[in-house]
């Protein structure tokens, strides 16, 4: 199979986080294959950063952010949306990095959203029981795609992070500029529906 090997993970989220724009994510289940190509990406740098939710160090939750890279995170959010991360950098590290965005690529229903990470797990059919799986298997795997020339990315403060302090303005979101399934244009920009 041509899926990313754990060593494309294993290097610092920020790396990850602009190499994974453009790439595949692929959920495989019941029959069903769903793929969409990802556009936008959040990095979680580790327990220093402390919009992180490594932040807070080694628990239950956050364990499989400390590695081995390659691996899935998955949590729940308002206890309602699920949110899907690549654990990225080395083991120990606790580091991933957030899909927030994704275009439809295959076996989507018609005009689902996925502009913003809730969305994407929905639309993907991404549960709580693909957490920690390991993101080169068949049912959960990325795939390369077309690369994103580097004209063609911007980047700006994360989303949602304000009790991180300074860390909230850390340039650590990553979108493809012309997207229309960016989950948060940048100011002034319309978005498509």
């Amino acid at each position: 199979m041509n899926w990313l090997p754990e060593s494309f993970y294993a290097r610092p989220a920020l790396t990850v986080a602009r190499e994974l724009l453009g790439t595949l994510l692929v959920v495989e289940g019941g029959g069903v294959r769903r793929v969409g190509r990802i556009v936008e990406t959040e990095a979680y740098i580790g327990e220093h950063d402390l919009a992180c939710h490594a932040a807070k160090g080694v628990t239950q939750r956050t364990e499989v952010m400390f590695g081995p890279p390659g691996r899935a995170y998955v949590y729940l959010i308002y206890g309602m949306h699920h949110c899907f991360n690549v654990v990225t950098d080395a083991i120990g590290v606790g580091a991933a990095v957030l899909v927030r965005a994704v275009e439809p690529v295959e076996g989507l229903p018609e005009r689902e959203r996925t502009d913003g990470p809730g969305r994407v797990c929905k639309a993907l059919g991404v549960t709580k029981a693909h957490n920690r799986l390991e993101l080169f298997s068949p049912a959960l795997h990325l795939l390369p795609g077309a690369p994103v020339p580097e004209s063609q990315v911007s980047r700006g403060p994360r989303i949602g992070v304000d009790y991180a302090g300074a860390w909230a303005a850390e340039p650590f979101r990553l979108w493809v500029r012309d997207s229309p399934h960016v989950s948060r244009p940048p100011r002034g920009a319309r978005q498509q529906p």
